[in-house]
């Protein structure tokens, strides 16, 4: 069941009710028998569990990037440090 929550219009007064879909909006207030209006709140909805976009389909990349997610950042890094070595030499060794 949900929890809804009013004002009173007259005392500002906010209440809380533990009522069915089925159940009548309340109208009166318990402090000053002034009338309540409901009010729109945040919900506390979150989706757990596989199917869902946020744990299936977020942020993976495409199939051709596989071998991206195989090798390991230290692998990656390593790569790229002996490759500018590399390039520094053969470009000082021209001159």
């Amino acid at each position: 069941m949900p929890i809804y929550e009013y004002q009173c219009s007259a005392c500002g007064s906010v209440e809380e009710a533990l009522q069915k879909f089925s159940d009548k909006p309340l109208t009166k207030c318990r402090n000053c028998s002034g009338k309540l209006h409901k009010l729109i709140s945040q919900s506390a909805f979150h989706l757990k569990g596989t199917g869902w976009y946020v744990t299936d389909y977020a942020g993976k990349k495409s199939k051709n990037n596989t071998a991206d997610k195989t090798e390991p950042a230290a692998a990656k890094e390593t790569k790229t440090k002996d490759a500018k070595p590399a390039a520094k030499t053969a470009s000082s060794s021209a001159e």
